[in-house]
């Protein structure tokens, strides 16, 4: 190649990444709003965990029961089956930082770091005799906060855990699941092409976490990407993609755990059979539980039995 094509090449890539930097500036990022839009009578809250302000809500009454959310949503994902838990229970969802309203400080965004901030969490509420209920990464922080033998945990409902294939659950997800998981793993290229992210893509790769499309309200698809605009919020998710790995590597402590654990699984999962039998090697007094027409996001896809499951358990 000659020395002309070599600088016509650099220029290319100069100009595309200076475009990439424009859409970013240019992106709108939304306000937090005030209230929810599916339970307005419950209040938004803000507290101070370690000098990051996470968004939260507390409604009900009844034993303490903390929903925590998947990588790349927030606390809204449990819209279906917050008011029918908060008949039974005091119930407590977070954005974590980095996701939803909560602030996004700069930061290495692996599982140690999401367990202290969930740990914090209850620290800050002065929370016991907690159940834990997770989905994806929101499992996986439950189990290793048991495994850590936390004081404040009771037990856990761990729904879909994301600790297997290196945490890179979410290439499974779709196509464009995958393009993100594998770029976002190469300097300089994964930030390029986050840049460039549309609601096309997110689209797709939410909805690749339902067993059906129709799971997620539009409205809340489009909050779920938009909320992508806020600053550092791309460089917040590439970190945790770029530190997935350390949610598979936590697995063993999960040997550890003495309190009351439950998997549930979707059947649509992204986890194969091999990764959630590993599980039972692991926890082997867990009860397990398998729902049908489930796909990774089961309070969108299946809320009134997850809800029934949860009852159940944590009420033993």
């Amino acid at each position: 190649m000659s020395v002309a094509w070599v600088l016509v090449l650099v220029a290319c890539v100069a100009v595309a990444v200076a475009v990439s930097y424009a859409v970013e500036a240019l992106r709108s990022a939304p306000l937090a709003p005030d209230r929810l839009s599916w339970a307005p009578d419950i209040p938004v809250r803000y507290a101070d965990v370690g000098g990051v302000k996470l968004r939260y809500i507390r409604a009900g009454s009844g034993p303490n029961l903390v929903l925590l959310h998947t990588l790349r949503t927030q606390l809204d994902l449990f819209e279906k089956v917050v008011p029918a838990l908060t008949k039974s229970f005091t119930v407590y969802a977070l954005d974590y930082p980095g996701h939803g309203y909560s602030d996004i400080p700069r930061a290495c965004y692996d599982a140690d770091f999401f367990v202290r901030s969930v740990e914090g969490f209850l620290i800050a509420h002065d929370l016991r005799h907690v159940t834990l209920c997770g989905v994806s990464i929101g499992a996986s922080i439950a189990l290793i906060m048991a495994g850590r033998r936390n004081p404040r945990v009771a037990r856990v409902i761990a729904i879909n855990p994301y600790d297997y294939a290196k945490g890179r659950g979410m290439a499974r997800s779709s196509l464009l699941g995958w393009v993100i998981v594998t770029t976002s793993e190469i300097p300089l290229l994964g930030e390029f092409v986050m840049r460039l992210r549309n609601f096309v893509i997110t689209k797709a790769v939410l909805r690749g976490g339902v067993a059906n499309p129709d799971s997620i309200r539009p409205a809340l698809l489009k909050e779920m990407y938009e909320v992508g605009n806020r600053s550092g919020h791309y460089r917040a998710f590439i970190s945790l993609l770029r530190s997935a790995a350390s949610w598979e590597a936590a697995t063993e402590i999960y040997r550890s755990i003495e309190v009351p654990v439950c998997l549930v699984w979707g059947v649509g999962d992204w986890a194969l059979p091999r990764e959630r039998d590993h599980h039972l090697t692991l926890m082997p007094d867990a009860r397990e539980v398998t729902l049908e027409n489930g796909g990774h996001f089961l309070p969108l896809d299946r809320p009134k039995e997850l809800t029934q499951l949860v009852v159940r358990f944590a009420g033993d």
